[in-house]
C-alpha cells in the first residue's frame, strides 16, 4: 500500500503537534506540511497534494466548514476529517452537509485516528459512534424512547457497572473526568435514576451486561 499523505489544519501549533506526535511511529503516513486556517489549506493543496487532510472547525480567515464545502467542489479527491470539541446538534448537521468525509471528536485516540484516516482514504466515511448516531437518529427522525442514551452514555454506563472510577472512566476513553461526571449525570437524569446500583439494574435489566 502507498503512503497516505497528510495535511493538518488547525490554527492552535500544540494541537498540530500533537496530532503529528501521536500518529508519527504508522510507517504509511506521511505528514506533508500544515496550515493554520481553512484559506492557507485549500492553498496547500496544489502545492503538498495531501490525501487526506485533517481540519478544524473554528479557525480565523476560513473555517473549516467553508474550506470543506471548496474542496468538495474543487477537489472531490481530497478525503476530509473533521476535528470538533462540539456535539450540539447544528454543530453535527454543519459537518455533515459540508461535504465532510469523517468526523471525529478532538479527544479520540490514537487508534480511532487511524481507523478514520485508512477508512476515509479507501474512499469511505467515517463519523465516531456518536456523531453516527446522532445523524442517523436526525435522519429517521425516530426517537429511541426504549433506550434514551447516546452510545457515549451507553459506554459509560457499561463502564460504571464493571465499577470502573470516574477518572479510570476518562482515562479508558480519553475524556476528561469532568466530561464522565457531566454524562453520569445526564444518564441518571434521563433514566430518572438516582443511584450507581439503579444503574446497574437498568443495565441487566436492558441486556447490557450479564447478571
Amino acid at each position: 500500500m502507498g503512503k497516505i499523505k497528510i495535511l493538518i489544519t488547525d490554527d492552535h501549533s500544540i494541537v498540530r503537534e500533537g496530532i503529528r506526535s501521536m500518529l508519527k511511529d504508522i510507517d504509511d503516513f506521511v505528514f506533508v506540511g500544515e496550515a493554520e486556517n481553512g484559506k492557507e489549506a485549500i492553498e496547500k493543496i496544489n502545492i503538498l497534494f495531501p490525501d487526506v487532510i485533517i481540519m478544524d472547525i473554528s479557525m480565523p480567515v476560513m473555517t473549516g466548514i467553508e474550506a470543506i464545502k471548496i474542496i468538495k467542489k474543487e477537489y472531490n479527491d481530497v478525503k476530509t476529517l473533521v476535528l470538533t470539541i462540539h456535539s450540539e446538534k447544528e454543530y453535527i448537521e454543519q459537518i455533515y452537509k459540508s461535504g465532510a468525509t469523517g468526523c471525529l471528536y478532538k479527544n479520540a485516540g490514537k487508534h480511532e485516528f487511524e481507523s478514520a484516516i485508512r477508512s476515509i482514504f479507501k474512499g469511505n466515511n467515517y463519523f465516531t459512534s456518536d456523531i453516527s448516531h446522532a445523524l442517523l437518529k436526525d435522519h429517521f427522525n425516530v426517537p429511541d424512547k426504549e433506550n434514551p442514551l447516546t452510545q457515549r452514555e451507553l459506554q459509560i454506563l457499561k463502564l460504571i457497572v464493571a465499577e470502573l472510577s470516574n477518572h479510570e472512566i476518562a482515562d479508558t476513553l480519553f475524556i476528561s473526568t469532568r466530561t464522565v461526571e457531566t454524562h453520569r449525570k445526564n444518564i441518571m437524569q434521563k433514566l430518572n435514576i438516582d443511584s450507581t446500583i439503579g444503574l446497574i439494574k437498568y443495565a441487566v435489566k436492558k441486556g447490557l451486561v450479564s447478571d
